[in-house]
């Protein structure tokens, strides 16, 4: 899985699971290519990565912005061999509290975001290309309060049993990696006050005992992106330690 002089593209790359995914394609070589809408998050993350490693400040919801981001990585590096559609948002509003601004953002970012980001990209994807798009388990059991994130990704699915008809021949794959929940920063602060009550019962869903480290998702993420898996295409993989099995 090593990916030297491969074109990696990473969005949401700056923080949390983008970064550590950044960080194992950046372990293996690759050329990398960083996106958020933070400029000071994503020179932090750089400085942090090292290697050969630049950022594009570009929000997925602006069609604008992608534009010039692939507009970008062509004028610099000509073509693109891996994109990971990592950048997402969610929020908690359970039925009677979902607001229209709220559904708009999680719809933008992460359905409309999320498919333009992929069709974007496949201009610049030739043979061998591979496409993984990170989901979530809420995909199946988005829990009280994460019905519009939920859905969002359940609608990311849905794209991508179509997508892989669509280009079907073209030598590229599309794949999903869907976490479930992962030790971060980000999740710790959505939780707030009662983060690690709730971190103690999804332990306890896990057939392994205990939620996910980021870098595990990291390594998924290098897998489903190489040569390794060129037999697999348009699945969702579930890296939640079992407890979507079960």
């Amino acid at each position: 899985m090593l990916f030297k002089n491969k074109v990696v593209l990473v969005t949401g790359g700056s923080s949390g699971l983008g970064f550590a995914i950044a960080e194992a394609f950046a372990s293996q070589g690759a050329d990398l290519i960083i996106t958020g809408r933070r400029q000071p998050q994503l020179d932090e993350a750089v400085s942090r990565l090292g290697g050969n490693v630049t950022a594009v400040c570009a929000d997925i919801s602006s069609p604008a912005e992608l534009a010039e981001l692939f507009s970008h990585i062509s004028a610099v590096h000509g073509r693109i061999d891996v994109l990971i559609a990592n950048a997402g948002m969610g929020e908690i509003e359970p039925l009677g509290a979902i607001t229209e601004a709220g559904f708009d953002r999680a719809f933008a970012t992460n359905v409309k975001g999320t498919t333009f980001t992929v069709q974007g990209a496949l201009s610049l994807m030739g043979e061998g290309g591979s496409v993984v798009i990170i989901g979530s388990t809420a995909s199946i059991n988005p829990g009280p309060g994460l019905s519009v994130y939920g859905a969002t990704k359940a609608a990311l699915r849905a794209l991508v049993r179509s997508w892989i008809l669509d280009i079907r021949g073209s030598g590229v794959r599309i794949n999903l990696l869907s976490p479930g929940p992962v030790n971060t920063e980000s999740l710790r602060n959505v939780l707030g006050e009662n983060a690690q009550q709730v971190i103690n019962a999804l332990s306890e869903k896990s057939t392994l005992g205990r939620i996910g480290e980021a870098h595990e998702i990291g390594q998924t993420a290098l897998f489903l992106a190489s040569d390794a898996s060129s037999y697999i295409n348009g699945t969702e993989l579930f890296a939640d330690g079992g407890a979507s099995q079960v």
